[in-house]
């Protein structure tokens, strides 16, 4: 069966070389999925998955240069996931607690994919500019569904007042988007403080709790929505 990472990477178009070069840079990448489900994402090792595979390091060496550059390869295949996982529900007009229920089950379904993008950072990694940019198009989904929802009516506390006036000179990070300061508060309190939930129930923090972690995470969420 066709899998939507190999129609992304066109391993069923090319060459019969490059079909083989693509088939085999997808095996690299479930063992290595495979590989950080088990022991995280610090923990990856090359020479482990060649050897998995029945390959010598230098061979496997032809299909990704190095760590980094497999690290790199998974970090954008999950961004574009949920990307993907987004974009769907925004296009059919879904607000904010929508996407945030979509967000929660992306990460439900594959905690350490989550943990790879959002956990604690793979010691001497460094991102490269390309996953910023997908990155970048999660937030441009949420600040879209954040400009649909009202100025809050009430007036800001000091706190806040200071972040609203903090936001209209610090926005880097919602690119281009034309987003005014009340929908920049929102999607940025709204992706701090879900991920912030969701952090600790994929963690295992809420066990023991009897805490209904869906039924919070859900309260988070209308509440930073707000009013439409």
């Amino acid at each position: 069966m066709e899998t939507e990472t190999e129609t992304e990477t066109g391993a069923e178009t090319g060459t019969p070389r490059e079909r083989y070069r693509a088939q085999v840079r997808e095996e690299v990448k479930r063992h290595a999925r495979e590989q950080i489900a088990e022991a995280g994402a610090s923990a990856l090792s090359l020479n482990a998955i060649a050897k998995r595979m029945g390959m010598s390091g230098p061979a496997l060496y032809r299909y990704f240069a190095n760590r980094d550059e497999l690290i790199t390869d998974l970090v954008a295949d999950a961004y574009r996931s949920l990307a993907l996982a987004l974009r769907a529900p925004a296009e059919a007009g879904a607000d904010l607690p929508v996407l945030a229920a979509a967000l929660r089950q992306w990460a439900l379904a594959d905690p350490q994919r989550y943990f790879l993008l959002y956990g604690t950072p793979v010691p001497g990694y460094h991102a490269p500019s390309e996953t910023t940019v997908i990155a970048t198009s999660i937030m441009t989904t949420l600040l879209d569904a954040a400009v649909l929802h009202q100025t809050p009516a009430v007036d800001p506390g000091p706190a806040d007042a200071r972040l609203y006036t903090h936001l209209a000179h610090h926005h880097d990070w919602a690119g281009d988007h034309p987003a005014p300061s009340h929908a920049l508060r929102r999607a940025l309190l709204f992706w701090t403080r879900l991920h912030g939930v969701l952090s600790l129930e994929l963690a295992g923090h809420f066990t023991g709790m009897e805490l209904d972690a869906e039924l919070l995470y859900a309260a988070e969420a209308e509440s930073l929505a707000g009013p439409r």
